[in-house]
């Protein structure tokens, strides 16, 4: 039969050589670094979010509170909202475009030709036209979808 062998010669458990302390401070550092980018860059979507959130939610405010007013003062109400709207989403410059061009800048904000082919032709060139010539149920309803797509 065999001999079990001595163990008494074994020294116990220990921790690595590599440190004096078990929580060695670069790894520490490393994980509070993590942790504020991880922090900052949620932080950063969601004020993103919140902006893009607020402007659409105002923008249907504005909506619904001018879908109450007479077919003529509820396109003049539109058309200042749709160039608030565009200011705050491509700027000054963009917002003080007219006719053909404004349509183009209202199409390629909102990513339709709504404005260029469609009843939002109002707003481009034909804001003073007689209010019985144009469909004030068809430029709610496409405002009201392109509004609530803002994403900002």
């Amino acid at each position: 039969m065999m001999t079990p062998p001595d163990l008494s010669a074994l020294r116990g458990l220990h921790l690595p050589t590599g440190g004096s302390a078990a929580v060695q401070p670069e790894m520490v550092a490393a994980i509070v670094v993590g942790f504020g980018l991880a922090l900052l860059v949620g932080g950063i979507r969601l004020l993103r979010a919140r902006r893009g959130a607020s402007l659409r939610r105002a923008a249907l405010r504005e909506l619904a509170l001018a879908a109450r007013l007479e077919p003529e003062a509820r396109r003049v109400a539109q058309a200042r909202l749709l160039r608030r709207v565009v200011r705050t989403l491509k700027g000054e410059e963009a917002a003080r475009s007219r006719g053909p061009a404004w349509a183009a800048t209202l199409d390629a904000t909102f990513g339709t030709d709504f404005f260029r082919n469609g009843p939002g032709r109002v707003f481009a060139d034909d804001l003073y036209r007689r209010p019985d010539a144009v469909d004030p149920a068809a430029i709610d309803a496409g405002l009201g979808r392109m509004l609530s797509q803002i994403r900002a």
